[in-house]
């Protein structure tokens, strides 16, 4: 599905991605973490093509996607910060989003769990921080894409959404997607992740399970498990 090689970027003097070579070719949850500066929003934004690396490869489904467009089309894709005009409806953005990808398969589901039918015909600027998430949710899972980027999606969202979004990757994963997750919500991560990836400085410094990790950090925490890699660096 994905195949990463030898991917660098820079900004300036400062090397964000170093030489990371990064394979995922099964279905899944996996989440990308580390902490801030490590590299994670550079290596989504090179997987959209909304950052260029400096060298390195790039394959989504055996194809190079560098300098390329066309392959976002089966990405669904959330932002951390996504922003649209205040004064557009919650349904004229709806429908501007269906005109502008076309294809959408579920919508009316979305908004009936996640509770929105009340905020259709309001204006975003009168929203709350948690209803714009969940809107911002449906856009992503409105459409059918092969692989779903997820970045920080629990922003917000009150406990039944949150339930609610960890039922929504579960049916898409069991669809043999691959869904990539960041979040600093461990609790979420170790719940909801097959597998997760660590960054620092550009490089990848672990991968494997949420169990794996508490093994070898030799404690049953999670939280605890993912702070001690970084002391180790």
């Amino acid at each position: 599905m994905i195949a990463i090689k030898d991917l660098n970027k820079t900004f300036g003097k400062n090397q964000v991605l170093s030489n990371l070579n990064l394979e995922i070719n099964e279905q899944g949850v996996f989440a990308i973490l580390g902490p801030n500066g490590s590299g994670k929003s550079t290596l989504i934004k090179s997987l959209l093509g909304l950052c260029i690396p400096d060298s390195g490869e790039i394959q989504f489904k055996g194809e190079s996607v560098l300098k390329k467009h066309h392959y976002r089309n089966n990405i669904q894709y959330l932002p951390q910060i996504a922003k649209f005009p205040g004064n557009l409806k919650v349904k004229e953005l709806i429908a501007m989003i269906k005109d502008l990808r076309k294809g959408a398969i579920r919508y009316e589901e979305i908004i009936e769990k996640f509770a929105l039918e009340e905020s259709l015909n309001k204006k975003l600027h009168a929203l709350s921080g948690g209803t714009r998430q969940k809107i911002n949710l449906l856009l992503c899972f409105m459409f059918d894409g092969d692989l779903i980027i997820l970045d920080e999606p629990t922003t917000g969202l009150d406990p039944k959404a949150t339930v609610y979004l960890k039922q929504l990757i579960r049916e898409e994963k069991d669809k043999g997607k691959t869904i990539l997750i960041t979040s600093h919500i461990m609790q979420f991560v170790e719940e909801i992740s097959d597998e997760l990836v660590y960054l620092l400085e550009g490089h990848i410094y672990f991968r494997g399970t949420p169990d794996s990790l508490k093994q070898k950090a030799e404690t049953r925490d999670f939280e605890e498990a993912i702070a001690s890699l970084t002391e180790q660096d």
